[in-house]
């Protein structure tokens, strides 16, 4: 009886001990699994003020939000909000899905090694809020390897809400980051437009802020003041166009650049807002080449191109851009535009 009783006390000690050992453990695989090398996403995005990102070929990428809480290319004016805000959303949001078994660590450091983006994330004071490497993805493209600055565990990343790589939000290079408006002005916010198109001087005008009216005169002085009545709702609906117009593509590395500038432009644009802010666009006509071909089956010759598509733009006398036609022309008003027809007023 007392050989059994010292054997209960053994196993019960022996037993608690297992016990506490297990616990423990089970305790120390969560902290590390809530660990930081665990917490990549900002939880509170208005501590975030600064994003610098590198890639492993030496681009660089620094973000930085402006006083009007939006954020902007440094040296490179607004971005691109197509593109900043899933970046956001990705920085707000990133989670681990899974912490990657033993097999697939080694791809996994490979990957993480020639591919992957370093991003640092910075408060308003210039602390830093995180700093991890992001780039690859999981075999279905459903999950992207991440590991923290200075961590030796990568997981597997995801974000709620989205299937797919997170990494290509952080994979932009150089202008893709930038804001592709010509022009953003609401109406209320306009005081001065000029509309100056070189080869037709009677319809090149200024709309000029004049109280709470807009007052409109020919751009040359030579050009004689139209006298027709003016058409009530004409300013309005004129300057309600500049609200948004964008541009396809930034061409700041075409070759013929240079001799296109020194073409005559078909129109150039000046919009001044009551902040004094002043933005130029000259746009330069794309006429598709024509060319004259015979269908096989009629015989028939069949001439296509020979019409305008796109235009080259000079933004701000800086930077060379795309923009098609389609969505620029509607700003590409005529003096004339604002009066009433003659004939219908007979």
């Amino acid at each position: 009886m007392k050989r059994t009783l010292i054997l209960l006390i053994v196993f019960l000690l022996l037993g608690g001990g297992a016990f506490w050992y297990l616990s423990t453990d089970d305790e120390r695989n969560k902290m590390t699994l809530a660990g930081s090398d665990r917490d990549f996403a900002v939880e509170d995005m208005s501590k975030l003020h600064k994003i610098f990102i590198a890639g492993r070929k030496g681009e660089r990428t620094t973000l930085l939000r402006n006083d009007e809480g939006g954020w902007d290319v440094e040296g490179g004016g607004k971005t691109n909000p197509n593109v900043m805000n899933p970046l956001l959303e990705a920085i707000h949001n990133v989670r681990i899905k899974y912490k990657p078994s033993d097999n697939a660590l080694k791809n996994m450091v490979n990957v993480l090694a020639t591919q992957s983006k370093k991003v640092e994330l910075y408060d308003k004071e210039g602390n830093l809020l995180k700093a991890y490497y992001i780039g690859g993805s999981t075999a279905d493209e459903r999950g992207t390897y991440i590991i923290m600055d200075g961590a030796e565990q990568p997981y597997v990343a995801e974000m709620p809400g989205f299937s797919g790589n997170l990494s290509v939000r952080f994979d932009r290079l150089g202008d893709e980051w930038r804001d592709k408006n010509l022009f953003s002005k609401k109406v209320e916010d306009i005081k001065y437009l000029s509309v100056e198109y070189p080869k037709q001087k009677n319809q090149s005008f200024i709309l000029e802020a004049s109280g709470s009216d807009f007052t409109v005169k020919p751009f040359y002085d030579i050009t004689p003041e139209i006298q027709r009545p003016f058409k009530e709702g004409s300013v309005e609906a004129c300057l309600t166009n500049f609200e948004s117009v964008g541009a396809e593509a930034f061409r700041n590395q075409h070759s013929g650049r240079d001799s296109i500038l020194q073409t005559i432009p078909f129109c150039s644009i000046t919009l001044v807002n009551k902040s004094e802010d002043t933005t130029r666009a000259v746009f330069y006509p794309i006429i598709k080449e024509t060319i004259t071909t015979q269908d096989r089956k009629t015989g028939d010759y069949v001439t296509t191109g020979g019409y305008l598509d796109r235009y080259f733009v000079l933004r701000n006398q800086k930077d060379f851009m795309l923009a098609q036609q389609i969505v620029v022309q509607k700003v590409f008003w005529g003096y004339g535009s604002f009066y009433q027809d003659t004939n219908l007023l007979n």
